[in-house]
């Protein structure tokens, strides 16, 4: 399945959700509101982190809707590969397989 329809179908499956837990959706999207804005990381560099912990921890809708992100702050196929290069030193084998899925991401995206 392209990685644009498995986003797309991740999308549908979170407004399902937030609308059986509107409190939690909310709260949590407050959340992720809060740590995007001001501090002294920029947004880019925010997002390279997720996607670093979202290969770490082997979640891919979370590497696919991360590296759309990326892609829309103007992140670079180098930038990510090297965010990618450390996800694997820090997580080993399953993170290299999970790196490539994000890096077939980034491309298919990208494109």
């Amino acid at each position: 399945m392209p990685w644009q329809e498995k986003i797309n179908d991740t999308r549908k499956g979170l407004r399902n959700l937030n609308g059986a837990i509107p409190d939690t959706a909310r709260a949590f999207g407050a959340l992720g509101a809060a740590v995007k804005q001001g501090g002294t990381l920029d947004y880019k560099t925010k997002e390279f982190i997720a996607l670093g912990i979202s290969i770490a921890d082997r979640c891919e809708p979370c590497i696919m809707l991360h590296t759309e992100a990326l892609i829309k702050a103007g992140a670079s196929r180098d930038e990510v590969s090297d965010v990618l290069s450390m996800a694997v030193q820090m997580g080993g084998g399953p993170s290299m397989m999970y790196a490539s899925k994000a890096l077939d991401c980034f491309d298919e995206l990208s494109a």
